[in-house]
This record gives structure tokens, sequence and C-alpha cells, in this order.
């Protein structure tokens, strides 16, 4: 999710661009005009900095594969490239150029998505190669989608329509569409996997309504209703590790998380109370109501919320649990990072724990790139200013010069990149490919990282 304009004007606060958090909520990354820097957050009195880099100007995309060194980052400079980096060598592993502007990127353990405005392009993550192009997909000015961090499973979601909100569900690994759901009558505006691959939940442009699907079925499981009196712009939803809550984050200065429980009758008969005889009330009355109403009155409402005391920056939310307690991470695009307590039996309003600057001026500590970015849009903070830039003008701005492959920096740091390195347009139109590495680095095996930790286990749990 994404922020457009922070509180210290535009670009926002040390003219921040974007922020992120990766697929464990492990770290948190933000990309600036200067640069990017990557943070631990498994600690709520502190914020430590992992990685900062100042090599690369004007960051607005940056995706980190989970605790690993291997990075993806996208300038303003080139927005129609994407560099691959290994962050702690410093060496850059490949690069492909597109024929447009690069909205999204997604990352799991199998699967690299590169999404543009009306194409998306799959890459096998081991070596880089591009296994599928999605050609003429709805227009996507966002570059909404989602994948499935469950490698086992590898769930691409995207809009089916530019006009209304239907999803289709992709199998990255199997290279095949599975399913499409209908699940808005407005065009998308948020969606997101749980961590097993199995739900999905999703969000219109109006806000009002939030719904939750089985996967690859597509069948209707919640429905959660965040309010009625105003439309709002859902800038993330992102479901707890277990799937037990969801959380939303819009516009406004409300934060909810949702409860996926199912009611059980035969509990509210043995202990009854005074909501479950008005629910029980509402719930007869809507038999004698008009669909639409009757629908509204059985929606669930929030389970906790919090209070955000700022108003109308736009954020992102996720779920985590940090020594051994549920917590909620709120990135705002005011620069900073709110920490704060969930209780898990009764909800209710969520208590400040604390908060976190995660702006400052970038430092050139290392020459090496660091990771991750905000979602689901692809210029977070981005000032009015540079909204209003022509193409002409973008395309004559100072690019940096590439960095060495990640081959020739590891083998011979002062060679000429190796001839088997492959270059030029692909047959998958538009997509071309620039340092990549060179055919023998794979005579061993796939892209090695640093050692079998670059891959930690992943400990899935679903209700």
């Amino acid at each position: 999710m994404e922020t457009r304009e922070g509180a210290d004007g535009p670009g926002g606060p040390e003219g921040l661009i974007c922020a992120s958090f990766n697929q464990d909520t492990t770290s948190l990354a933000v990309g600036t005009k200067t640069g990017y820097r990557l943070f631990s957050v498994t600690q709520v009195d502190r914020l430590d900095c992992i990685h900062e880099s100042a090599e690369t100007p004007d960051v607005y995309i940056v995706e980190r594969l989970f605790s690993s060194s291997l990075v993806v980052v996208v300038s303003l400079a080139m927005p129609r490239r994407m560099n691959v980096y290994h962050f702690k060598k410093g060496t850059e592993i490949c690069n492909y150029s597109y024929s447009n502007n690069i909205l999204a990127v997604r990352l799991n353990r199998q699967r690299l998505i590169v999404c543009l405005e009306e194409s998306i392009y799959i890459h096998n993550i081991k070596d880089m190669k591009l296994l599928k192009t999605l050609l003429n997909t709805p227009p996507n000015p966002t570059g909404l989608c989602a994948l499935s961090i469950n490698h086992s499973n590898s769930y691409l979601a995207y809009p089916g329509s530019a006009t209304i909100g239907e999803i289709i569900i992709y199998d990255a690994n199997n290279l095949s569409t599975v399913t499409m759901i209908p699940a808005h009558d407005s065009p998308l505006a948020a969606i997101t996997f749980n961590a097993s691959g199995t739900k999905l939940a999703s969000a219109s442009e109006r806000g009002t309504v939030i719904r939750v699907f089985t996967v690859p079925e597509g069948a209707r499981l919640f429905e959660f209703r965040r309010g009625m009196k105003r439309y709002v712009n859902i800038s993330s939803l992102s479901f707890s590790a277990d799937t037990q809550f969801l959380c939303a984050s819009s516009n406004t200065e409300t934060v909810h998380i949702f409860k996926l429980e199912q009611h059980s009758p035969s509990r509210e008969e043995e202990s009854p109370t005074w909501s479950a005889y008005v629910g029980k009330m509402f719930s007869a009355a809507s038999n004698y109501l008009p669909a639409q109403v009757s629908g509204m009155m059985n929606q669930d409402r929030a389970f906790a919320t919090v209070r955000l005391n700022i108003f109308g920056l736009k954020n992102i939310c996720a779920l985590a649990t940090i020594q051994k307690l549920p917590r909620l991470l709120v990135a705002s695009s005011d620069g900073h990072l709110y920490i704060y307590n969930v209780d898990p039996q009764d909800g209710g309003e969520c208590v400040l724990v604390n908060k976190h600057s995660a702006c400052g001026i970038v430092s050139t500590l290392t020459v090496s790139l660091p990771a991750f970015a905000l979602y689901p849009y692809p210029r977070l903070f981005d000032s009015e200013e540079e909204q209003g830039e022509s193409e002409e003008e973008s395309e004559g701005r100072l690019s940096l010069p590439a960095n060495q492959s990640y081959a020739a920096t590891a083998a011979i740091p002062t060679a000429v990149p190796s001839s088997a390195a492959l270059t030029g347009y692909s047959e998958d139109v538009g997509m071309k490919k620039g340092d990549v590495i060179p055919e023998h680095e794979f005579a061993a095996g796939p892209v090695c990282l640093d050692d079998e930790n670059e891959f930690p286990p992943v400990s899935i749990q679903d209700n």
C-alpha cells in the first residue's frame, strides 16, 4: 500500500517515497529521494536499521525476499528497469527492462512477479528465467496484485476488470488460470492472501465492505463492514500469520481489525448476553427486509480498532507477533512506524506502545542496495509536481550506471561482462534482458545466496 504526500510537504519527510513490510513482517523498508533503508521490526522498543544505501536515488519499489539478501529495486530514474541485488555482497544478480513502467513487484520463494499496467511477467526466482507473460490484462494503473507467500501454491491474484471488482486467480507454479471471483460491484482497491494461500481478502474502491474468499474455490467465507457513513480509500489489507485476524487501513484516522470466526449458535444459547439477544433480533428482522438491507445487517463489524493521530495520509498495516505478543504495525507516510498492542480475546481499542521514526538522511555506509517497497501502488509518497512530470522529462532524467552482475563481481570483478550473458528483446513482447547471470553460473545449480538460512523454513498455520 502507499502514500503520496507526507506531513513535511511534497514527497514526505526526508523525501519519503515508499515503505513496505516483507512477507513475514519481520522487517520494514522505506524508499526516499536519496536511497532506501531496511529495518528490523522484531523489537517493540527499537527500530534497528539493517541496511541503508544512497547508491540509487528516487526508489519507489524495493522488495526483499523474506529475510534473505535478495532484493528488487526500481527507481523513478529508470521506471522500466528492474534490478535484482544481493545487498549483503553489494552485487547485482541481474536486471530486466520492460516495455512500460513497472508498477509492482511481488516475491515468494518460487516466483517473481512484475506487474505493468496491462501485462504481468512471471519469473522463476531461482534463475530469474521468464516463464510466462500475461498480455492484455485489464487496465491496472495502480499495479494492484497479490502473490501467495506460500511457494507450494503460488497463487497470483489481479483485477479481472477495470469497471467491476472481479479477481482473477492464477496458478503461478503451473502457469494456468484457476478461477474468477466476482468479489465486488465496484473496481478493486486492495487484495491480499493469507500466509498459507488458502484465503483471499478484498476491498473495492468504495471501501465500505471487505470480503474473504476461499482459494482456489472462490467461495465467500466472511463479509465485514468497515463503515457506512462515507467511502474511503483502503490502502492495505493484511492477515495475521494464523489467519485469525485481518486488518485494514485507509486514508482515514481509523485502522480496523476483524476476527475471522464462525459464530456458533449453541455457544450463544449457553451464555446469553444482551448483545447476543440484540443480534438475534436483528437476524430475525433481516428476514423481512430487502436483500441489500438484510445483507448489511448480517455483516460483521470490527473486532478491534486503532485511532491514529493523523488524517488523510496513506499508510500500510500489518499484524505480527513481536516478543511473543500480538501487535499491529502501521507505517505511515508521515515517516513513522506505530506499534500497538492487540487484545486477542476482547479486542476493543488498541493501545499505542511505541512510535519510531523510519526517516533520516541516508548515509553512504555501503554501496549495496536494500529491499522493499510500499504496496500496492507504485509511487507511494510522490509529490503532485512529480505526478505532472511529462514523459519526455521522465525519460530525460539522468540514470545511474549499472552495477556489475553477480557473476562478474563474484568471479572476476574487473572483467568485462561475459559474452554468455543474454541481452536483447525477448519474444515475450517488450521485455528486455540486461546483464543476466551468465550460463556458467548455473552449471553447479541455481542462484545461490549466502547459505540455507537465506531461505528459512516457513511455519504455516491455518484455521
